[in-house]
């Protein structure tokens, strides 16, 4: 779940294709929630039930059977697909007047705040109908330049296709970006000059999942992980370079910069994932699949890449100040990272619960013996909610827009769900 923050101090985190959103003014503080209406809402209230197959139903004989299911659906006109088939229900993004509920095997919600903090749905964005494929959950906005640059993933070529959205909300042509097969492709990033792409191998497998009663997704260990960087402004994908790196994958990046004729990434690193038992299924495995705080460098003269580890296990979901989003500003280097750490709990039966926030300080060395998140080196601060207690995913607040206060003073705002007694508060740590 994430939240968003509009200019007008409201707090909003998505969840179940529900926007839970907190509105605070005048020291009070009001609480809605309602479901983004998407048409897939729609179709399923009308029914009185799921219709649409969801991602977590495609594994194994049943996955197909889903699969088959839908499409029949489709073609005897029992449901409509015309206006979208997603949940709206990974993140928000704000651009050109408009806030969107996203997730990324659909198009975009534009979702509206009323005066009395209700909240609306308006309706799929697909700009001017130029917007033709997927659009993933975490597009980046450009702080300085206003602009926002997106892509898609698909399951049949082209693979991935990257878009540029203009200030004025005009999307431009699509990019199409040649990998060699089907991936989850879950965020990239962007920098000054540049945007990020990753070929990473959780790979598109129904034959595996059918044949072998495994995930649709699968990840194999034997691929290296692939980075793809381009002029943000290239009109088509034959400048693109190919950097490589050792296999891993990646849910979501903190940000990404240039030094010199090097492309910086800080991103959560894993060593291995099996969705299965992120989709909640019961394992036996005590896997530590890593979730690492990671510094990636790729070198745009030389072709070489490294990369440095930066804190142990386990944090993901990680937040940063966002008026630094691709910016290494020489007068205000982008410095802290926020992370949620995660409970071990996820590497049994794919709970994800997260137990805290933990701060970084990109500035600082990591100390190399430490074996726990801890505070020293490069951790500046531990926030660990009470046993029993797990939070949202947080965002930071700055408490003033730009660059020129500093670069952490500001708000983590999060909720928080205490299991012990079975309410859910939200929280603001300064």
């Amino acid at each position: 779940s994430n939240f968003l923050l509009p200019s007008y101090m409201d707090f909003h985190v998505v969840s179940c294709r529900m926007i839970h959103a907190l509105h605070i003014k005048d020291g009070k503080a009001t609480y809605v929630s309602r479901y983004v209406t998407t048409s897939r809402f729609k179709q399923e209230e009308y029914f009185g039930g799921a219709k649409f197959m969801k991602v977590g139903d495609l594994k194994g004989l049943f996955g197909l059977f889903m699969v088959l299911t839908q499409e029949l659906r489709k073609k005897l006109q029992v449901l409509d697909a015309t206006y979208g088939t997603g949940p709206a229900n990974t993140a928000f993004i704000y651009h050109h007047g408009k806030l969107m509920a996203l997730s990324e095997s659909d198009k975009p919600y534009v979702v509206r705040i009323l005066e009395d903090g209700d909240l609306q749905t308006l309706g799929l964005l697909e700009y001017d109908q130029r917007l033709k494929h997927p659009f993933t959950a975490h597009p980046k906005v450009d702080p300085f330049t206003d602009e926002m640059f997106t892509f898609g993933y698909s399951h049949e070529p082209p693979y991935c296709t990257y878009r540029v959205i203009t200030k004025d909300g005009i999307m431009l042509d699509p990019v199409p970006i040649t990998i060699p097969e089907s991936v989850m492709m879950h965020d990239f990033a962007i920098t000054a000059n540049y945007s990020i792409f990753m070929d990473l191998p959780m790979l598109f497998r129904p034959k595996e999942m059918v044949k072998n009663d495994e995930f649709i997704y699968k990840f194999d260990p034997a691929k290296k992980a692939r980075f793809g960087i381009l002029q943000r402004y290239e009109k088509d994908e034959k400048n693109i370079k190919w950097f490589e790196l050792p296999n891993c994958f990646i849910f979501h990046n903190a940000n990404a910069w240039e030094e010199g004729s090097e492309v910086i990434l800080i991103t959560c690193r894993h060593n291995n994932v099996d969705l299965d038992q992120v989709n909640g299924n019961q394992s036996d495995k005590l896997e530590d699949h890593g979730n690492e705080l990671y510094e990636m460098r790729f070198n745009m003269k030389t072709g070489a890449a490294s990369q440095k580890q930066l804190s142990v296990s386990a944090i993901d979901f990680p937040r940063i100040n966002e008026s630094y989003t691709g910016r290494y500003l020489y007068w205000r280097k982008q410095r802290y990272i926020y992370c949620m750490i995660l409970e071990s709990t996820v590497k049994v039966n794919g709970i994800l619960k997260m137990t805290g926030i933990i701060k970084f300080d990109l500035h600082a060395k990591p100390e190399r013996s430490k074996e726990h998140l801890e505070v020293g080196g490069n951790v500046t601060g531990i926030y660990d909610l009470s046993p029993g207690m797990f939070c949202s995913e947080a965002v930071f607040v700055p408490k003033e827009p730009g660059v020129s206060g500093e670069e952490d003073d500001g708000y983590l705002i999060f909720f928080v769900h205490d299991e012990n007694t079975g309410y859910s508060f939200h929280f603001l740590h300064h």
